[in-house]
């Protein structure tokens, strides 16, 4: 009769890797607490002005806001964040952080977001993160969870991305499987994204998304609002 023993478990490269990316699908799930499902980005006044009103003109909006707006810029936050080896550093990449934000609403958006971020990861994690943006507060907790910071930033992306198109899917509206092409197609331009901000600091920030900035503003003074922002 053959005897079956149990091999003690042993910690592999593979196991961390799944563990770290486990982790960031939970925080940068729809599911984790952050209100994401609140926040527009300004895409609201977008689809109500008839500017995005199909699969191609929001993938044409999604991909000018990740490379020449805010998708671009949280990468390099939440990175300069992850490098951060001071409080004061770190406060200082979140200062930035809040002066880059277009309108009072965006400032809202990442400041919320930020703040619930921080309460649910404190109770889960025990990390002790201060009122940050929310970039910056996933940048300091993927640090103190030693998790890979081109993948969070990469990860971060998609969430941001996907978020988005939820909002499309519902307002257009837009059918699912359109909102998934859409998602997919930006997967590559979520990659470089992050790859690139990897190499670089906050000297890098710029912003040309005039577009998106100056519909986040007007949605201020839409008469009728489902989104917060």
């Amino acid at each position: 009769m053959t005897t079956l023993t149990t091999m003690p478990m042993t910690t592999t490269p593979m196991t961390i890797a799944v563990e770290a990316y486990l982790t960031l699908a939970q925080w940068l799930s729809p599911a984790y607490p952050v209100g994401g499902f609140a926040y527009s980005h300004g895409l609201e006044t977008a689809i109500v002005e008839a500017v995005v009103t199909d699969e191609h003109s929001l993938r044409d909006w999604l991909a000018d806001v990740l490379e020449y707006g805010s998708g671009r810029n949280d990468a390099l936050f939440l990175l300069a964040a992850y490098r951060a080896e001071t409080a004061a550093e770190l406060l200082a990449v979140d200062a930035s952080a809040r002066a880059f934000a277009a309108s009072g609403e965006r400032l809202q958006e990442a400041s919320l977001q930020g703040q619930a971020f921080a309460r649910t990861t404190a109770a889960i994690c025990g990390h002790d993160l201060p009122d940050l943006t929310y970039p910056v507060a996933i940048g300091r907790a993927a640090k103190l969870s030693n998790l890979p910071k081109t993948a969070t930033a990469a990860v971060y992306l998609h969430a941001f991305t996907a978020n988005l198109v939820s909002v499309a899917v519902r307002l257009v509206p837009l059918g699912q499987t359109a909102g998934q092409r859409v998602t997919q197609s930006l997967h590559p331009l979520c990659q470089r994204l992050a790859e690139e901000a990897a190499t670089q600091g906050l000297d890098a920030l710029s912003s040309s998304a005039f577009l998106s900035d100056i519909a986040a503003m007007r949605h201020e003074t839409l008469d009728v609002r489902i989104f917060r922002t």
